[in-house]
């Protein structure tokens, strides 16, 4: 399940790489409210909080590094 969500990757070491994945999630998860389906929102919410974290709040280059 870590592999699921890895999101120390170096593929996300570039900031606009960062900043288009967390607008695209936040766009698909306007587009789940939109529609009406909860769950999916709730679901791509979550993605989208913990992609903000991960890339804006506790951000660390160091640990991007290949392992």
């Amino acid at each position: 399940m870590s592999k699921l969500f890895e999101l120390r990757h170096p593929f996300f070491l570039p900031q606009w790489r960062r900043i288009a994945t967390v607008a695209f999630l936040c766009g698909w998860t306007a587009f789940e409210i939109s529609t009406g389906a909860v769950f999916w929102s709730i679901v791509f919410g979550a993605i989208t909080a913990l992609c903000i974290y991960e890339f804006f709040i506790v951000f660390d280059p160091a640990n991007f590094q290949p392992k």
